[in-house]
């Protein structure tokens, strides 16, 4: 990248890069509170960063770059169903899989079609176009959709279908929009079937071999810090999609099965890997969000302003009830679900992202079919995202017998200003055979968890220590350092660490950086 022709990038511009960078996440970051309390899909706010950036906002941003949007937005894509995978709960999707599937392929195919179709017949696309315009929105997007269902209990059965359709109906849809705009005629719809049938099939195949060598190995491979264990799941899932990608499969469907492998293997620090995939699921929207609205041209969207809305109205009143109407036939599922399915059809990321393949490919129309894929997802997303809770309470689908979600996080204690220490009890320790209640910790601090051979209890005062023990002591900020020494003291002095002068103990440990979190061996 230059400045002009004669100067190279240097560290005054990384300087003014990182700050402009840190600067539009704090931005989105506080974005995601407004779109929790107005129900709006944090997307909408993270476009409309990238368009007042842009060259028609506030700072006059010239972007006109679509290949490295499209090499962006593949990248943030691959994480966020990363995050997805790893965040999908098999008990819930399990029964749901079979409806996922057909809605994933079956209506895809007829929502494709029957979009198509409008696209062609009411606002003159040519019929490369129109199908490629029916085949990038047919794409449904979990996080716009959940991001405004989260509030609402929904029976596990729709979320489930909801969430494993989003995760799987990606693949098909990339394929599609690849094959349709590549250049020279198109191929026959038999052919482009088989090419989809058998990228899927490999990238299945891939992603579960993936998956389940990466947890194997992860369960009885100890790796030397816990943070490596986070770094290495995401490590596994992104390799997924890249061998996957380069066996000529999906990709796609193969870092989302690969990761819901990982997240549902009972991995050493579970939490930790589900937070930092959540953080990076989170940057990588931003970014690509931030990125597709500095790449729109608002003043050139007018003249397609009234044909998106058109191609929008028949994709959510007709294609995308059809779709799953015929979808569901097979099973027995009530008119209210199939109803809200039909409703949470929602457009997020994938259809801006895959809308740039036909520009990169210099396809005849490409930046129309851009526009009015940029305008159908916003437009529908406002009218769609917030009414989706009340669709939901008036088919009486939100069940009040089930207990919302919490927001139960691993540690949130920095709200409580406590600690959690993680005290190992080694060979020669004399904590070995002191019960917990002979600890005498001060008052703010308690042993909250004992782990022994492998398994964890809640002790009791009278619980004996043994070598090898694991705890798990909170102490409240006040008393945090009090209870490290007493802790250390106990190790070196046993139960008379008192009477031999080692109350005091050695002062401060070693493992406490985060504030929040400590590791103390006695």
């Amino acid at each position: 990248m230059r400045e002009g022709k004669d100067r190279p990038l240097s560290v005054h511009h990384l300087n003014e890069l990182l700050l402009i960078s840190s600067l539009v996440l704090l931005i989105a970051v506080a974005a995601v509170r407004i779109s929790s309390r107005s129900g709006l899909p944090s997307l909408l706010l993270y476009l409309g960063i990238g368009v007042v950036i842009g060259q028609d906002g506030l700072f006059h941003v010239k972007f006109d770059n679509a290949e490295l949007t499209q090499v962006i937005g593949y990248a943030a894509l691959v994480v966020i169903l990363a995050e997805g995978g790893l965040g999908t709960k098999w008990k819930e999707v399990k029964p749901a899989l079979p409806v996922a599937a057909v809605l994933s392929t079956v209506g895809v195919a007829v929502s494709v079609g029957v979009t198509a179709s409008a696209a062609h017949y009411l606002i003159g696309l040519e019929w490369r176009q129109a199908l490629i315009v029916g085949a990038v929105v047919s794409s449904t997007d979990a996080a716009a959709v959940f991001s405004v269902l989260r509030k609402v209990p929904l029976p596990s059965r729709v979320t489930g279908a909801l969430e494993a359709e989003s995760g799987f109906n990606d693949a098909p849809v990339v394929i599609m929009v690849v094959a349709l705009s590549a250049s020279g005629p198109a191929e026959h719809w038999y052919v482009l079937v088989g090419e989809i049938t058998l990228e899927l099939a490999i990238g299945a195949c891939i992603g579960l071999a993936v998956g389940w060598a990466g947890a194997f190995g992860l369960r009885h491979v100890a790796l030397p810090a816990s943070g490596l264990y986070p770094i290495a799941v995401m490590a596994i899932a992104v390799s997924a999609y890249a061998i996957g990608a380069t066996a000529h499969g999906s990709g796609f469907l193969a870092v989302y099965l690969a990761s819901m492998i990982l997240g549902n293997s009972k991995l050493p620090h579970a939490p930790a890997n589900r937070g930092f995939a959540e953080g990076l699921g989170w940057i990588a929207q931003i970014g690509m969000f931030v990125l597709l609205g500095l790449l729109v041209t608002p003043h050139e969207l007018g003249d397609d302003f009234l044909p998106a809305v058109v191609v929008g109205l028949v994709l959510t009143v007709v294609a995308r009830p059809l779709a799953v109407l015929i979808s569901l036939l097979p099973f027995r599922i009530p008119w209210q679900e199939q109803a809200l399915m039909s409703w949470a059809g929602l457009r997020g990321a994938v259809p801006i992202i895959l809308a740039t393949i036909p520009m990169v490919s210099n396809i005849e129309g490409s930046l129309r079919i851009f526009n009015i894929v940029f305008i159908l997802v916003v437009v529908y997303t406002l009218i769609q995202g917030p009414t989706l809770p009340w669709l939901a309470k008036a088919l009486r689908l939100g069940d009040p017998s089930e207990a919302a979600d919490l927001g139960i996080e691993s540690a949130p204690l920095e709200r409580l200003r406590g600690h959690l220490l993680s005290v190992a009890i080694p060979a020669h320790s004399k904590m070995h055979g002191v019960e917990v209640g002979e600890l005498r910790l001060p008052a703010g601090s308690a042993v909250t968890l004992v782990v022994r051979d492998g398994k964890s209890f809640v002790p009791q005062p009278a619980t004996v220590l043994r070598r090898g023990d694991e705890l798990l002591v909170v102490a409240t900020d006040p008393v945090r350092d009090a209870a490290e020494r007493r802790l250390r003291a106990v190790g070196q002095g046993g139960k008379l660490a008192d009477w031999l002068g080692t109350g005091a103990g050695t002062g401060a440990g070693t493992g406490a950086g985060t504030g929040t979190g400590g590791s103390v061996r006695s």
